[in-house]
């Protein structure tokens, strides 16, 4: 097997999906804060209506729960239980060294269904649109899973 270094094509391959996955999962509680912002409705919790350099003048009303708020943070859960495995699961599969086509197809693959889901979430698609992204994703991930357990058996 290749060093982990970025002269090996499949670090690099999971490095970049990885690092793409981070900056959703970091984006998305910064698009959920914004709607939030805006709505100036869907605050988490009490001491959110404390005065501050942000919310001078706040109100009970900020407590309330708000559609887009939700709906953001539901897509901020999502990531957060579905990412985190294809972490893990990408970087042991990319450690069995497969054919770098298999691992791009795996790992951009799985970017992809992400993205697929983001945008079917955010923009209130169809269930069956949403959770044909989300099955293609689960199914990419235990595949990758699947083959370390295999190589590993070997």
């Amino acid at each position: 097997m290749q060093a982990l270094t970025f002269d090996n094509p499949l670090l690099t391959t999971y490095a970049i999906a990885a690092a793409l996955t981070v900056l959703k999962v970091i984006g998305q509680g910064w698009i959920t804060v914004a709607i939030m912002m805006r709505a100036h409705s869907g605050w988490a919790a009490p001491e959110d209506i404390r005065p501050g350099p942000l919310n001078p003048h706040p109100a009970p009303e900020q407590l309330a729960p708000h559609e887009g708020v939700e709906r953001a943070r539901r897509v901020h859960r999502n990531d957060l239980e579905n990412i985190p495995a294809f972490w893990i699961a990408g970087f042991l599969f990319i450690l069995t060294a497969p054919p770098l086509w298999l691992a791009q197809l795996a790992l951009y693959g799985f970017v992809a269904a992400r993205a697929g889901h983001f945008y079917a979430y955010a923009t209130a698609r169809s269930h069956e649109l949403r959770a044909t992204f989300y099955t293609i994703g689960t199914l990419l991930t235990a595949a990758m899973a699947l083959y370390v357990i295999a190589v590993a058996l070997v």
